[in-house]
């Protein structure tokens, strides 16, 4: 008889699924409930541990190991023997992230085997945080995870013949973190900031889903920073007279941007995702996020012009011209913007010639 494994039926309390991001394209991951492996492995980092599950800014002792086949997660989840060996270095309190290159050729973004230190909330792996986010310290959880029909093509050494791949991922320790309505907008901006150089270095070095995902986490969290934005347009300050009179909340208020830096900032975090949405081939919401930038500053001629391209991809070639009469408008000699009009003038002659023709078919 052919045994049924756990995640070829998915259905039950126990196993959660959801879609996460990859340096080349979309993957599914199914999840079985986190349990717990060995309570003596905590040892002297015990004093660390929290009763929560992880938060924004959490850093997670964590270990991820692929395995063969998933059978073998029966055997991994009884080492105990094994897991007993294993302590902490030192306090997961003092350490610090650990620093290394996304791979475009890697599923899991981060060293495979080995404890691994990571800030929650940076997005350096996407399917091991969304994990950590439900899980406890001294848990392990097993993963399933498997890219989306016409999604991407990517290399796992050794396994490229074995998708879907089967992993654990164990949660060691974590110091303590904060949901993001509990943080104060100083906080928030510094996350923002972050994202946002986060996503360039992506972008830059070809990660191109990558830096999608930091200008979305960056957008999140500034969504939530709408009603202070609100208030610095209103009063010129995000505290009220009585609480500036208060230092620290004086030197705090000075570290947030304007309101017209908040615009600024959202104008190209929404620019800079179209770029991003141009280049994996998803015209519509590249023109929505360009189409956002415009609005939030008309000023923007990279907007503009990526708006327009989006437009040039959907075969929208009125609001094409449109879009780059305006990038044109702003910056009269872009080459850019003059290359591209001209090939829109071309296309619109050529479809114009088209129908042209049809219709002399038709009344001939």
């Amino acid at each position: 008889m052919v045994p049924v494994h756990l995640f070829e039926t998915l259905h039950g309390d126990d196993v959660t699924s959801w879609v996460s991001v990859c340096p080349r394209g979309l993957w599914k991951v199914q999840q079985k409930q986190p349990h717990k492996w060995s309570q003596q492995t905590l040892g002297g980092g015990a004093s660390c541990l929290s009763s929560n599950c992880p938060r924004l800014g959490s850093l997670c002792q964590v270990r991820v190991r692929l395995k063969a086949n998933p059978d073998e997660a029966e055997s991994l989840g009884s080492e105990k023997g094994n897991e007993q060996s294993v302590q902490p270095d030192q306090c997961v309190a003092e350490a610090e992230a650990t620093a290394f290159p996304r791979c475009q050729d890697s599923v899991l973004q981060v060293p495979l085997g080995d404890w691994t230190t990571l800030r929650l909330g940076e997005g350096q792996c996407d399917i091991t945080e969304a994990c950590l986010e439900g899980m406890r310290a001294g848990e392990k959880c097993e993963i399933m995870i498997s890219p989306l029909e016409n999604g991407p093509d990517v290399s796992v050494p050794d396994l490229e013949e074995k998708l879907p791949l089967w992993a654990t991922v164990e949660l060691k320790a974590f110091t303590p973190g904060k949901e993001s309505w509990a943080m104060s907008p100083v906080e928030k901006c510094q996350w923002v900031k972050s994202h946002k150089e986060r996503g360039g270095v992506r972008f830059r070095s070809g990660d191109v889903w990558g830096a999608a995902d930091s200008y979305s986490r960056a957008l999140k969290i500034l969504i939530t920073l709408h009603g202070y934005a609100k208030e610095v347009g209103k009063k010129g300050q995000l505290q009220g007279a009585e609480e500036q009179r208060d230092t620290n909340t004086a030197d705090e208020t000075q570290q947030l941007p304007s309101a017209n830096e908040f615009k600024t900032i959202k104008a190209e975090l929404h620019s800079n995702m179209s770029l991003c949405q141009l280049k994996l081939n998803q015209p519509q919401r590249a023109k929505a996020s360009a189409t956002k930038a415009t609005h939030l500053e008309p000023g923007g001629a990279k907007a503009w012009y990526r708006r327009g391209k989006a437009c040039q991809m959907l075969n929208e070639l009125e609001e094409a011209r449109q879009a780059f009469m305006k990038l044109l408008e702003l910056q009269p000699e872009s080459p850019s913007g003059l290359k591209a009009l001209k090939d829109i003038v071309n296309r619109e002659k050529e479809k114009n010639a088209q129908l042209g023709l049809r219709l002399s078919k038709m009344f001939s």
